[in-house]
């Protein structure tokens, strides 16, 4: 099963790279999404952007647009390029299949948001050199663990768009819209709040407890993704998918 995965995993990272694009396309993509995160805004925020976890809540959501593309393909692009059939019809577990083309896009935007982190505090710490510097531990780790499960989130809805989308097209016009409610517009007006207001809210954050706000957060997200697996894995049958 595990190795399953992984093939179907390595199978969409080739097609990303290679037959949905050229490899130096995507290559650029990910590179301009790692300078963003580990380079522009640390630059634009200075030291602030190691102490102030906001600023990479704000920012966060750049790894999960990167798993709108390839999830709304993941079923909706097989189909259309007439592959879907030639998937089913292997040897591989359902199960697998599903696991593997959500893995894809988790894993391959989970890696850019923890290059981003990293290449962001080397970027501080040479640009504004003084004692050296890093992120709050809890903070970082909680970042790379919400980043993980939100893009593991938007993957299962992606999916589940993906199955009952006609064309790659339209699957991606829809994630867009739930990616722009459910995402995009909260941050861009949290990012466009007056200094005062996200200062106070800066401060309010980092005057609870971490701890137990993660925790929170994390169980919600847990629950979340596994209810959207579960009902990804009720719907991802070969007798539902051949027939759409």
């Amino acid at each position: 099963m595990f190795t399953d995965v992984l093939t179907i995993i390595s199978k969409e990272w080739k097609e990303m790279f290679m037959a949905r694009g050229s490899m130096r396309s995507g290559l650029f993509s990910m590179l301009i999404m790692v300078g963003l995160l580990g380079i522009f805004m640390p630059l634009q925020n200075g030291r602030d952007w190691l102490n102030n976890p906001l600023l990479i809540l704000i920012w966060s959501w750049v790894p999960v647009l990167i798993t709108l593309s390839m999830v709304t393909d993941s079923v909706a692009g097989e189909r259309e390029r007439h592959t879907l059939e030639t998937l089913l019809a292997s040897r591989l577990p359902e199960a697998a299949i599903l696991l593997g083309k959500i893995g894809a896009a988790v894993f391959y935007a989970w890696g850019i948001m923890l290059t981003g982190l990293l290449l962001g505090a080397v970027t501080i710490n040479l640009a504004f050199p003084a004692s050296p510097a890093f992120y709050d531990l809890r903070v970082f780790g909680g970042v790379l663990v919400f980043s993980l499960l939100t893009s593991w989130l938007f993957s299962s809805i992606g999916v589940l768009v993906s199955l009952h989308s006609k064309t790659a097209r339209q699957a991606y016009q829809k994630m867009s819209v739930v990616f722009l409610l459910l995402w995009f517009i909260p941050m861009l007006v949290i990012q466009f709040l007056p200094q005062e207001i996200k200062a106070g809210l800066s401060a309010r954050l980092m005057t609870l407890d971490l701890n137990a706000v993660l925790t929170l957060g994390l169980v919600i997200l847990l629950i979340a993704d596994a209810a959207l697996l579960l009902v990804c894995l009720s719907r991802f049958q070969r007798r539902h998918l051949i027939s759409l």
